[in-house]
């Protein structure tokens, strides 16, 4: 049992908003852009030193789908982000993964931030949460200048780890039933690439290079090497698997990072002796934040579940529809574990034009009076988590958590006084889409 330590200290009150954003992903950062487009005062706390969170910090390559095949289902605030990230139109037609320059993507976040008037840090991170009897008084935040305390009437969790919630008494659950999460990987960043002579799928050498002893151990899913400037010979990794780890935990978190940099090694091997056109590839950088895919996720007043992805469920408090398929990676590094993924990816996707709905009530804490969530901490279960957590789904549910949070400072923070009308009305003048 660890020894414990009473300390006390009196803190500085840095910001009194009206909407706080704890997290500067996508989610976040279209948390806070449309409370602050609604005129109120924003905050925004970022551990890292740019917006966009796995997007940006943890270089995963590319965004997954925006649309069904025939609607802009990230409409509104994600469309914003599209356009002004590829310099022309959004494509209502786009089903699949769609690379994109990582720096280009932090001028994008950073140029919206700015003009929406939010106000924000980075390099500072939530610590801690005072709350009484399910309202959020403030938060406590650390920052290079020291420890801070921000005040507001609506909080939004951003963190990906429902940390907020958590710490706010609010009702979370983790990972399986046996309380283990999805793998997660450390993404790259790789030159050198020969687009013109790859004729070999990612996976094809894999059993020999099994049986060469060039993996540490058999992990058959390789999302792959995307290509981000062909031109150029740039590729972003997505490759490799780090299992059980623990995202609540900085000590999990630290052995995951350095088998992730292990592991991107062995996949360092693999491409440039066993592949066409990867012969001469070089590893420029690995990210700095671990790509988590799995952590906590609240109970909230509705838990959107699998079933309701089968049935392309609607609801009444609708704030946004998707429908990337359920993507629950393979909990081990075993065939019986990749053919269980392949057979669900495969059998939990839809057709054109189909989707699910996202209620409001999936973004409410139960027992919480004055906190949303955004991202991939909405309450649902494991399978629905596994669709709605990539980043245009994290647009959606933040561009709605933080409409829904200016409402509810009219309503002395009132997260469920907010009327489902109005918040559709303001997300419909966003250009979110709501059939």
């Amino acid at each position: 049992m660890n020894e414990l330590l009473n300390y006390q200290k009196s803190i500085p009150i840095r910001y009194t908003v009206d909407v706080f954003v704890a997290g500067g992903g996508p989610a976040g950062l279209a948390a806070a852009v449309a409370a602050a487009r609604q005129g109120k005062r924003v905050y925004l706390a970022e551990a890292g030193g740019s917006f966009g969170g796995s997007g940006t910090i943890g270089l995963v390559p590319s965004f997954a789908q925006f649309t069904d095949g025939e609607h802009f289902l990230a409409d509104g605030i994600g469309r914003e982000v599209y356009e002004k990230l590829y310099g022309y139109p959004a494509r209502e037609n786009e089903r699949g993964f769609k690379p994109f320059s990582v720096e280009r993507l932090k001028e994008v976040y950073d140029e919206m931030a700015t003009a929406a008037g939010v106000q924000f840090t980075f390099f500072t991170r939530l610590v801690d949460v005072i709350a009484v009897d399910g309202k959020v008084e403030a938060v406590i935040l650390t920052s290079k200048s020291g420890l801070f305390a921000v005040k507001a009437s609506v909080y939004i969790d951003c963190t990906g780890d429902a940390d907020l919630v958590e710490w706010a008494g609010g009702e979370t659950v983790y990972g399986d039933e046996e309380g283990v999460a999805m793998p997660a990987t450390l993404c790259s960043l790789w030159a050198n690439i020969d687009y013109s002579r790859i004729d070999q799928h990612a996976t094809s050498r894999l059993v020999e290079a099994f049986r060469d002893g060039v993996f540490t151990k058999e992990d058959r899913h390789i999302p792959g090497i995307q290509w981000t400037d062909p031109k150029k010979g740039i590729g972003g990794g997505n490759i490799g698997h780090v299992y059980e780890v623990d995202a609540r935990d900085e000590r999990s978190l630290t052995d995951a990072m350095l088998e992730g940099r292990r592991t991107v090694r062995e996949f360092q091997r693999y491409y440039s002796e066993y592949l066409h056109g990867y012969e001469d590839m070089h590893l420029c950088y690995t990210a700095d934040l671990l790509g988590i895919r799995e952590s906590r996720r609240i109970v909230g007043d509705y838990v959107l579940t699998g079933a309701d992805f089968i049935v392309r469920a609607s609801f009444n408090d609708e704030i946004g529809r998707y429908a990337y398929p359920v993507d629950i990676h393979a909990m081990k590094p075993d065939n019986a574990s990749f053919a269980a993924f392949e057979k669900e990816y495969h059998t939990l996707r839809y057709g054109v034009g189909e989707s699910y709905g996202i209620p409001y009530r999936a973004l409410i804490p139960r027992g919480l009076t004055n906190v949303l969530t955004a991202g991939r901490c909405v309450s649902t279960d494991r399978q629905m988590q596994a669709s709605i957590r990539v980043m245009p789904g994290c647009f959606i549910t933040g561009q709605a958590a933080g409409v829904a949070a200016a409402l509810a400072v009219e309503q002395s923070g009132e997260v469920r006084a907010v009327a489902t009308v109005a918040l559709q009305g303001k997300l419909r003048e966003l250009g979110a889409y709501l059939p």
